[in-house]
């Protein structure tokens, strides 16, 4: 059967309404323009063109994908994050604007040497860093297209996701990141010694493992467990990471994590119970709520700390 352009995208968009998809007029257009390779204008310059059978097909069956709860970015196979386009798969998880806050945080950081404007260390201070549980690469990808010399490091534990995050780094020009598979710190301690970092960023699994049935369809049945669950209360990770990431840390090297909404008051206080880092301070996001966790490894540690 042949359709005008305007009502088949307004035929998806039925569909995706009845199938409870929040932003169905923007997923309908979208996916059209997806399988067309067409941008919002082109859409309108078409919007009267009468399509043929098997367009009308290809674009059902996108639709059926969506209408299911398959996530837009995994059907359309990317996703944009700092102005870079990023390739994502069910390996990974899709990158989220509210972490483009670490980043631009970071990049102040690394930078300038401030925090939200407030001296934080010394511009050039921060040389390399690592991009712990790396998924996508968004993080580091983006910070090392964006800071020049920059050393940057990625891993994770999944092996598609350092796959997907290679990809990523060739595709926007940052051929220089160096990619390390294997669980938390372990590709780091080696037979000579631990490597070290100026500056230690992640963004770990933090979602509570009773939470994971109440996240939205698309999270818990499409982007992958092993990157949501931070076990019984969400903080497993933090408390791997606040004991060991010092010890692969540089005098003064700062550690930058990103947080759930309601977890900055637990893992600024698990930081400072190791007597490891000083400096610990909660910064939020866009919307007002806590985000981001950093904290500065102290030269000497303190008589409480727990050496790792």
């Amino acid at each position: 059967m042949s359709l005008p352009l305007k009502e088949l995208i307004n035929y998806g968009k039925t569909q995706l309404e009845r199938a409870g998809i929040e932003d169905a007029d923007r997923d309908a257009r979208g996916l059209y323009c997806f399988l067309d390779r067409l941008d919002s204008v082109g859409l309108m310059m078409h919007w009267q063109d009468v399509l043929q059978d098997n367009q009308c097909e290809a674009y059902f069956e996108l639709i059926e994908r969506r209408a299911a709860g398959e996530p837009f970015q995994y059907i359309t196979g990317t996703q944009e994050f700092m102005g870079l386009t990023f390739a994502v798969d069910p390996s990974v998880l899709i990158p989220r604007q509210d972490t483009e806050t670490v980043v631009e945080d970071a990049e102040e950081l690394i930078q300038k040497g401030t925090l939200r404007d407030r001296p934080y260390g010394k511009p050039g201070a921060i040389k390399e860093i690592l991009d712990l549980c790396c998924g996508s690469g968004a993080i580091g990808i983006s910070l090392a297209k964006r800071c020049g010399r920059l050393k940057v490091t990625c891993s994770d534990i999944s092996a598609p996701a350092i796959a997907t995050a290679r990809r990523n780094a060739a595709a926007n020009g940052c051929k220089s990141v160096r990619f390390e598979q294997g669980d938390l710190f372990e590709p780091f301690s080696g037979k000579l010694g631990r490597k070290k970092f100026d500056m230690i960023i992640s963004n770990p699994p933090y979602i509570a493992s009773s939470v994971i049935p109440e996240l939205q369809r698309e999270v818990r049945e499409h982007e992958p467990l092993e990157a949501l669950d931070g076990g019984e209360d969400g903080l497993d990770f933090y408390r791997c990471i606040a004991s060991e990431a010092a010890g692969h840390l540089h005098k003064n090297g700062v550690l930058m994590l990103e947080i759930g909404f309601d977890q900055g008051e637990a893992v600024t206080e698990m930081l400072r119970e190791t007597g490891l880092y000083g400096d610990v301070t909660c910064l939020k996001d866009l919307a007002g709520k806590d985000r981001i966790v950093t904290a500065k490894k102290l030269k000497k540690p303190l008589d409480s700390a727990v050496q790792p």
